[in-house]
């Protein structure tokens, strides 16, 4: 993919408008295609190792892949097509498909990698997870009973959950029509850091989830993340799946959170611009608050979840600096 410059806003909250600035600039806004290039050819070839091990497949030609290929390329097809058969808007359609298809191929690489990572796990964490929530004050089934009770909240917060698909799409538009490509470039490897951080943690506390582990008994409510995960990595564990099904790709990842990791990086990309500020901090802080029930987390998941976020945004900003510095260096 094409490494570009741009004058890209950086990632960093500012107050505008002649307000005081709260954090300093980040480094150059620079496009760091080739960074990003090396981080997918390193996850898929680790994926492919993790696979191997666990005794994984995927069927290449199996319906569940299929549409993948569809979109795949269509999405291809744009972003060679497009900037010589469309001259006003050719160059921004281009774009937001290269991004749409990043972003689209980091969260496949990723969710595909929670399942051979579940499979080399052997123990669940549920009951110490629960004694952190009870050690900070949080009492997760009466946050559930209250869900429960009420329709309107339910709906709510499966639209609220599910916002994790329509944020990025808001995001990677807005650098498409205006031309951030270094703003995406360091969207695109900050959550791929987080992404990797996220799996790296998860078999130290693999869980079930308080859902499958505090409650007994018929469900009055069945949120988005259902059960699954008490049936699957048990079964992925012993051996019993051979396949994953990308039509049925399910994430695996209790703690940490990765709806909260990725509502933090949200919030994070959108905050220095004016017009997605609000609507996007509000989305996020309503999808944080249905993450508990919808995600059936623990709270100390989603803590854990905001830590992975901001080391992952800290490092990347350490890191470009680093390299805006070497580079300024070398062309002295």
């Amino acid at each position: 993919m094409p490494s570009t410059s741009s004058a890209a806003a950086p990632l960093i909250p500012t107050l505008t408008e002649g307000a005081a600035r709260v954090f300093p600039p980040e480094p150059s806004s620079r496009g760091h295609g080739w960074l990003i290039f090396a981080g997918l050819i390193a996850s898929i070839a680790t994926l492919g190792v993790l696979m191997h091990i666990a005794e994984l497949r995927i069927d290449p030609i199996g319906r569940g892949i299929l549409p993948y290929y569809g979109v795949a390329a269509l999405l291809l097809t744009l972003r060679l097509g497009a900037p010589r058969w469309m001259a006003r808007h050719g160059r921004m359609i281009a774009d937001c498909a290269e991004y749409v298809g990043l972003f689209m191929l980091i969260s496949l690489v990723g969710a595909i990698a929670s399942y051979p990572v579940a499979a080399l796990t052997s123990t669940m964490h549920d009951a110490t997870l629960q004694r952190i929530d009870e050690v900070l004050g949080f009492d997760w089934l009466a946050w559930y009973r209250l869900v429960a009770d009420h329709r309107a909240l339910q709906w709510l917060g499966l639209a609220a959950y599910r916002m994790i698909y329509v944020t990025p799409a808001i995001l990677l538009g807005w650098y498409a029509w205006t031309g951030e490509r270094g703003a995406a470039h360091r969207f695109f490897i900050t959550f791929w850091l987080a992404a990797l951080l996220t799996l790296l943690l998860y078999p130290l506390m693999t869980a079930v989830g308080p859902l499958s582990h505090l409650w007994h008994g018929p469900l009055p409510y069945l949120p988005e993340s259902e059960e699954w995960q008490a049936t699957l990595i048990p079964a992925l564990r012993a051996h019993q799946v051979h396949y994953v099904d990308l039509a049925q790709l399910r994430g695996l990842v209790s703690a940490p959170s990765f709806h909260t990791v990725a509502a933090v990086l949200y919030i994070h990309a959108a905050w220095p611009h004016r017009e997605l500020r609000a609507p996007l901090v509000a989305v996020n802080a309503a999808m944080l608050l249905s993450t508990p029930v919808e995600g059936t987390h623990y709270l100390i998941d989603m803590i854990l979840g905001a830590a992975v976020a901001i080391v992952a945004i800290l490092a990347v900003r350490r890191f470009l600096a680093v390299n805006s510095r070497r580079s300024n260096a070398a062309l002295a």
